[in-house]
């Protein structure tokens, strides 16, 4: 009994026969996939992230409620775009399937097919640019915003990669281990085809999961660093972390990966990835290099949201409630009437503790 019990445990762990249905419903007819869901799920969790770091930070968190619809917009093109160039042999002549989220079918006619199809690198480079012009444009602290923001940028990782798996896509080669996962005569790719490798005894590696994980764990170590080694951080240091860390994860899966989009045989990503790594390992080693000295994020109090340039600060419809130009802090525009005198008595104290050692002075002071 025994031994034909330990016989049968690695022909049933070495193969997860999940295959997940892409639609979670269909009100009137329209589906719902969970593709879609999971990346509303992930933009969700991305704004509590960032909110609440900018807050932490004494950043002005209501910048979030704007500019995140606007770097979400431009990642879902970019992202776009860089999968279209990754599949061009599917989409060329056909502008229909790259504009709008349609299949075509058999008989030529169209049917909707969800949101799918996104390339991160494309989406990072969009949604960067699209958030230092728009950062600089409300003229906010660039470096400090992009450390609040990759935290959130790992979260979404963590979540939009599910998608892949409801989609069934984004998997590696076969494999016997115990998380190898099941996917249907469909969804293969050409190499994997089910005439060679049937689908009721083949397990694939879940490279989703792989890049789930890392954002998980990416996002932790990001807010863990930011708590633990603060002072010893510039702002910008985080921001370059994440972009070192998400290209040496892809770096390694991409070796897994096939039909990519290559130049000269070699995956682009790969490419990207490298220059990426290298990139920002050398921007991070030369800002911390000896005697470079620069700001710290301890260096002023976490209340205060000013910036690096001098000419950045809060925005003009955010400034710190209270009016700075009438002196009482009431955001009245206008002088308490007894502002003069308790000005006037203030400094009458200050000179009385200058004199006499006022042991207050310390308060004061702080």
């Amino acid at each position: 009994m025994l031994p034909t019990m330990h016989a049968a445990l690695p022909s049933v762990l070495a193969l997860i026969d999940v295959v997940p249905p892409s639609v979670a419903i269909a009100p009137f007819g329209l589906p719902i996939y969970w593709y879609g869901i999971c990346y509303a799920l992930g933009l969700a969790a991305t704004y509590t992230v960032v909110t609440r770091e900018a807050r932490r930070r004494g950043l002005p968190a209501r910048f979030v409620d704007n500019g995140i619809i606007y770097v979400a917009i431009a990642a879902l093109f970019g992202g776009r775009l860089y999968h279209v160039i990754d599949q061009w042999d599917r989409y060329k002549g056909d502008w229909v399937l790259i504009l709008l989220p349609l299949a075509r079918n058999a008989d030529g006619s169209l049917s909707f097919a969800g949101f799918t199809g996104l390339g991160v690198y494309g989406g990072i480079l969009t949604g960067t640019i699209t958030a230092f012009l728009i950062i600089r444009w409300w003229k906010q602290p660039f470096w400090k915003w992009a450390d609040a923001i990759a935290p959130g940028i790992f979260t979404m990782q963590a979540f939009g990669r599910w998608g892949n798996f409801f989609n069934q896509e984004l998997y590696g080669p076969p494999t016997d281990l115990p998380w190898g996962i099941t996917i249907d005569c469909a969804h293969r790719v050409a190499p994997y085809s089910c005439d060679t490798l049937p689908a009721a005894t083949t397990g694939f590696q879940p490279l989703f999961l792989y890049e789930s994980l890392s954002g998980a764990l990416g996002a932790v170590t990001l807010l863990w660093l930011a708590r633990r080694y603060g002072q010893r951080l510039r702002p910008g240091d985080l921001v370059l972390l994440f972009f070192a860390w998400y290209a040496a994860v892809r770096l390694a899966l991409e070796a897994l990966r096939v039909g990519n989009w290559t130049i000269n045989g070699i995956p682009t990503a790969t490419l990207i990835s490298i220059v990426v790594i290298a990139g920002s390992l050398a921007i991070m080693a030369w800002r911390h290099r000896p005697g470079a000295g620069g700001e710290r994020w301890d260096d002023a109090p976490v209340a205060d949201a000013a910036n690096e340039d001098g000419d950045e600060g809060w925005y003009e419809d955010d400034e710190p409630a209270g009016d700075a130009g009438d002196g009482d802090g009431d955001g009245d525009g206008e002088p308490d009437a007894d502002a003069g005198d308790a000005t006037a008595a203030d400094a009458g104290a200050g000179a009385d503790a200058a004199r006499g050692g006022d042991a207050r002075s310390g308060d004061a002071a702080g």
